[in-house]
Parts: structure tokens; sequence; C-alpha cells
């Protein structure tokens, strides 16, 4: 089967590092799904404005070129336990094929008829591609109760996030609590605890850096990137 990407995703996050590993970790981070020609077309999305929640499904493409393996290291477990892929959601999978569900903010009308769909919550980079779109039912697609295997077993505590680099910053309010809240879910690989590793990652325009220790992300430094 040869399928092709519908659309494009946009977000502020540029590369993996940062993306939230699942999708609604972040409620508020902004997304757009941008279609591409073929499908850039009001009747493709007539009455999806009607829905509040969407299934995306989606290409890993930062991941194309790496290793396919059975057993993979959650984040979950610490980077260091191994389980079956197939009972992960490890972006390292045969096909690299993503699921996500996010909530529907608004479907716009661009210019030209081009509809762009606006969704929040995403875990997906920025230029991800879109290979389709499909309404979340509530009355099939919840199951309340249901068992989450070794994820039941082990608890997460979001990290604790300061600015050591003052209160004049190249953000708006609202950019800098989105990116509290991305950080608040730590970035780093799993199996990384280096106290002294001062990270980089980009978020939008801007290039942030932080490093982290005992629970307490301190972000270091904001400034705008030179490169996009």
């Amino acid at each position: 089967m040869n399928i092709q990407p519908i659309a494009f995703f946009h977000a502020p996050l540029g590369s993996k590092f940062g993306v939230p590993r699942q999708s609604g970790l972040v409620p508020s981070l902004p997304g757009e799904i941008v279609f591409v020609p073929e499908w850039a077309r009001e009747e493709a999305v007539r009455g999806l404005a009607g829905f509040d929640w969407l299934w995306l499904v989606w290409g890993f493409s930062l991941n194309e070129r790496a290793p396919k393996r059975p057993t993979v290291r959650p984040p979950r477990l610490g980077g260091n336990a191994r389980m079956g892929v197939f009972a992960t959601r490890s972006p390292f999978r045969p096909n690299n094929l993503g699921l996500s569900s996010v909530r529907l903010d608004r479907v716009e009308q661009a210019p030209g008829g081009c509809p762009i769909v606006h969704v929040l919550g995403a875990d997906l980079a920025d230029g991800t591609p879109i290979y389709d779109i499909k309404p979340y039912l509530p009355f099939t697609d919840s199951h309340p109760g249901a068992r989450c295997g070794f994820v039941d077993a082990v608890a997460w505590h979001p990290l604790s996030v300061e600015w050591a680099c003052g209160t004049d910053l190249p953000l708006a309010p609202h950019e800098r609590e989105l990116l509290e809240e991305v950080l608040r879910h730590d970035p780093r690989p799993s199996y990384q605890d280096e106290p002294a590793r001062v990270y980089g990652m980009t978020y939008g325009t801007f290039n942030v850096r932080f490093s982290v220790s005992g629970g307490v992300l301190v972000v270091r430094s904001v400034s705008a990137a030179s490169n996009r």
C-alpha cells in the first residue's frame, strides 16, 4: 500500500526534542493542519467543525532512518527497561505511523477557500506529514477504567520550572506559559540525567537553553533563532 500525505502539520516545535511524549499533555499547545493542493477544498472538511476531538494518523518523518527493533525503552520506565514495541507508543515503529487524539479548535477558511484546521494539544513536530483525519466518537472511542499495563504501575512527576534569565524575555506572556508547560514534561531523553549539562531546543522562533537537576528545570536563556 502506498500512502501519501493529505496535509502537513505546523507547530512551534521544530524538532523531536521538546515535543510532548503524548497528545494532550500540553492541552493548549497550538498547531495547524494545512492540506496539500489535492485536498485543500472546503468540501473535504464539510461537517468537521461539528466535532470537538479528532484522530490524526501521521508519520514519524524524523525517524525514517532509525533502526527498527522488537523492543524499545519507554521513557515512563526511565529509559532502562525494555518492552515490546507493540506494548508501547514508541516513535520507533515498523511503519513509522503515529496516532494522536487532538482537540479541534476551529476550521478556518483561508484566502482562496483553502481550509486550515486548527488543533490543540498535539504531540507532533513542525512539518509532520498527516495521512488521515477522523472524528473522535466518545461512545466508541472512550473506554473508562481500561487497564494501562506498565504505565499504571509507574508514577509520573512533572518538573518544576524556574527562570534564571530574568524577566526581560523575547516571549509574549502566553508564549512563556506554553513553553513552561512543554518544559514541565521534561524534553530530555529518558536515559539522560546530567545536572551539569545545558540542553538546547527550538520553540517557534526562539532558541531555549536549560538544565535539569533534582526535579527542577532551570531556563538559562531564550534568544531569537537565527535560522528560522
